[in-house]
C-alpha cells in the first residue's frame, strides 16, 4: 500500500468565518479562523512516474479551496438565519457559502465526500487512488478528520450503509 499526503497550511490564507448555531457557548456567534487542510491518498499501485498522485496537478483542488474557503462566510443549511446571512452575499458584504454542517468535523466530511465522489474522478485518478483521510484544522491545536480504513470509496460507502442499517435495526453496536 502506498500513501501520499497533500497539506495546505494555515499560512495559505484560507480565512473563513462561521457560527455553530446549535451551540450554547460563544461559538453560536460568527467567528473566524485561518483553516488548514490535509488530504491523504492511498493506492495499491503507483502510476507510470512511480507516484500515487501528481502534486503538480493539484491546481483544481487549490481552485476549489480558494473558491470555498478563501475569505468566505460559511453558513449551515439548517441555520435558522440562513436567508438573512445569504443577504450579506447579495449586498456584496460577504462571500457566503452554504454547507451542510459548519465546524471542522462537518468540513472534513464535506471535503472527504467531495474528494472521493468528484475530484478524484475529474482529475483522472478513477478507482486507482482513494482519498482515505481528510483533516481540517481551525487552529494549530484544534482539528477534526474523517477517515476510512476500508480500502476504496465504494468499500467505505458499503461500510457506512451497513452501519446505518445496523443502527436503524435497534441492535446495540457498542461492542464493535
Amino acid at each position: 500500500m502506498y500513501v501520499s499526503t497533500k497539506r495546505y497550511d494555515h499560512d495559505r490564507g484560507y480565512s473563513i468565518a462561521y457560527r455553530q448555531h446549535l451551540a450554547d457557548s460563544h461559538c453560536k456567534f460568527i467567528h473566524g479562523y485561518s483553516l488548514a487542510f490535509e488530504f491523504e491518498f492511498e493506492s495499491e499501485t503507483l502510476d507510470v512516474r512511480n507516484w500515487v498522485c501528481d502534486f503538480g496537478g493539484f491546481s483544481t483542488l487549490k481552485d476549489f479551496l480558494d473558491e470555498n474557503f478563501d475569505h468566505t462566510l460559511l453558513v449551515a443549511q439548517d441555520d435558522p438565519h440562513l436567508e438573512q446571512i445569504k443577504l450579506l452575499d447579495t449586498m456584496g458584504l460577504a462571500q457566503v457559502r452554504e454547507v451542510e454542517k459548519t465546524g471542522c468535523e462537518g468540513l472534513a466530511e464535506y471535503l472527504f465526500e467531495y474528494m472521493n465522489t468528484i475530484w478524484m474522478k475529474d482529475n483522472g485518478y478513477g478507482d486507482r487512488v482513494f482519498c482515505r483521510r481528510v483533516r481540517v484544522w481551525e487552529t494549530p491545536g484544534n482539528s477534526a478528520m474523517v477517515e476510512s480504513n476500508h480500502g476504496t470509496y465504494g468499500s467505505y460507502l458499503a461500510y457506512r450503509e451497513a452501519q446505518s442499517d445496523h443502527s436503524t435495526s435497534g441492535e446495540d453496536d457498542s461492542h464493535e
